[in-house]
């Protein structure tokens, strides 16, 4: 309480120049009167009250002399160097000149010594040198208060500054965030799509064991996609689990027409990739290799580490297709292409995306992704979460 009641005159005389400039004319001239009084009074032994009281008076009559110097420095602060130390220069000669006068005629009178002219060069010697002092005192304050004001300025042009990126990161993260989210929620409706009109064949041939089959499988896996939070990344193993739901509705619908060849690097499991992942490439796949062929076909999963990376490899025994990352549009359909888009939001320019010609004479996807391994720390949530 008591440091608040301090600390609020302090605060206001801080800011307030006009005070500080009160003060300082009165702390500075009667400074200058102790030093008179112990440089001169007592040196030449004149204690009586007449020359103790002259070098109080001096100080008053500085303080009146030098009061205009302030608003004369004010006027020229602004002109070229020359000019405002000419100007500056003659101000501080003039009140020196008149302080000498005045103080020497005051001398005279209270003390009525009468050969004080004779050494006028003294009196007015040691006042220039105490104006310049008031005025170069002056003007380091000013400079300083200057100083003071540009970088107090600076900081909250500063603060506005981060402020401002503050904003915009946010804005850029939830455009991001947005932008994922619509990119992830595009495939529900065309797999869902896709998955209905599988039902609906099978209902039409009287396959209803195989069709309530599906759309049980339809219901874990839609289950699942929904949970999911389209932003966050999920490991390997949780993206194969999800890969697995969709497979078994893809089994059922076209029995063993439908090969797989899952090989997974243990080490693998743990590294992060966005959700969903894997399925538009699988159900690509499924699409173009294997609903279109009699027989039929295979299509294998490969992942593996490499460094710092993550390769994973979609191949199939269908026609193929020759596409690179920069060439998204070459006939391919809505999976692929989101696939890539949403490389293109999660990893920049730090992902590889490829298609080429696989072993088993088809499509083969090439990814390679940045590593991301899931902490233990974040297994053990997910685990108890579960």
């Amino acid at each position: 309480m008591n440091k608040t009641k301090v600390s609020a005159p302090l605060t206001k005389l801080y800011q307030d120049n006009d005070m500080q400039f009160l003060l300082l004319q009165f702390v500075g001239w009667f400074s200058l009167s102790l030093i008179t009084y112990f440089s001169l009074t007592l040196w030449y032994n004149q204690q009586s009250f007449d020359y103790i009281a002259h070098t109080v008076i001096q100080s008053l009559i500085g303080i009146i002399v030098s009061w205009p110097l302030r608003p004369v420095f004010h006027r020229v602060w602004n002109k070229n160097p020359f000019p405002r130390l000419f100007l500056s220069l003659a101000a501080v000669l003039i009140c020196s000149v008149i302080w000498s006068v005045m103080r020497v005629a005051v001398f005279m009178w209270m003390t009525g010594e009468t050969e004080v002219w004779s050494d006028f060069g003294g009196w007015l010697f040691a006042s220039i040198i105490i104006f310049l002092c008031w005025a170069a005192f002056y003007h380091g304050i000013k400079y300083y208060q200057l100083l003071q004001s540009e970088h107090a300025t600076l900081l909250t042009i500063e603060a506005e500054n981060k402020e401002e990126q503050l904003k915009r990161s946010r804005a850029e993260t939830i455009a991001h965030e947005a932008q994922l989210k619509m990119l992830r929620y595009q495939l529900n409706p065309h797999f869902l799509f896709n998955t209905l009109n599988a039902i609906a064949s099978l209902v039409q041939g009287k396959h209803s064991d195989n069709a309530n089959t599906m759309i049980v499988q339809l219901s874990n896996f839609l289950r699942y996609s929904l949970e999911s939070d389209p932003i966050q990344r999920v490991s390997l193993a949780e993206e194969l689990a999800a890969l697995r739901l969709y497979l078994n509705i893809e089994q059922t619908r076209f029995g063993e027409r439908l090969q797989l060849n899952f090989d997974i690097d243990e080490a693998a499991n743990e590294v992060k990739v966005p959700s969903l992942l894997l399925q538009p490439l699988v159900e690509n796949a499924i699409k173009y290799a294997i609903a279109p062929m009699e027989n039929g076909g295979e299509i294998g999963i490969l992942a593996k580490l490499d460094g710092d990376y993550l390769m994973v490899e979609v191949s199939d025994t269908g026609p193929g297709v020759l596409m690179s990352k920069n060439d998204k549009a070459a006939g391919v359909g809505i999976g692929l292409k989101n696939t890539i888009d949403r490389l293109d939001t999660f990893y920049g320019d730090r992902y590889v995306f490829q298609l080429g010609t696989s072993d088993l004479g088809g499509l083969k996807i090439f990814i390679r992704l940045p590593l991301e391994k899931q902490s233990a720390e974040s297994r053990a949530q997910q685990g108890y979460s579960e």
